[in-house]
């Protein structure tokens, strides 16, 4: 079977995904050291100062893990990563597998299929659908 996704983003988009534009404000973010939020320094983030909403990057490089993201969607982010990460940690699947399952159930392409570029709404989704999928693959066995 195959899935063709056809989503366009634009630039403006593409860089809030990219961490370079909050999401909640339309500014650009500032790329700073992690120690002006948690005061020992975990590397680099990038942060908007007004909206209190930020993300990491992946280690050694610039490169976002996902878009800035105020008090309540990196709870809900946290929480969506919980539900979703026993898919692949109990071995129900492999984790790309897991990642492939998941952007066929949200309908988006596996490129932007990262719990760090979500809204609070597909948060929720990814919760929902994971508890879904670990309850039925504890019940098959």
């Amino acid at each position: 079977m195959i899935y063709h996704f056809d989503m366009k983003l634009t630039d403006r988009q593409k860089l809030i995904l990219k961490g370079k534009i909050c999401p909640y404000c339309g500014d650009e973010t500032e790329y700073v050291d992690s120690s002006c939020i948690y005061v020992v320094s975990y590397g680099m983030i990038y942060l908007c100062w007004p909206c209190n909403a930020y993300c990491g990057v992946h280690a050694g490089t610039n490169k976002a893990l996902g878009r800035v993201a105020n008090c309540e969607l990196r709870a809900w982010k946290k929480a969506a990563h919980k539900s979703f990460d026993k898919i692949w940690k109990k071995k129900y699947l492999k984790r790309s597998l897991a990642y492939k399952w998941l952007s066929i159930r949200l309908g988006i392409p596996k490129e932007y299929t990262h719990i760090g570029m979500f809204s609070v709404e597909t948060c929720k989704k990814v919760i929902e659908l994971s508890k879904k999928f670990t309850k039925e693959k504890q019940y098959a066995n």
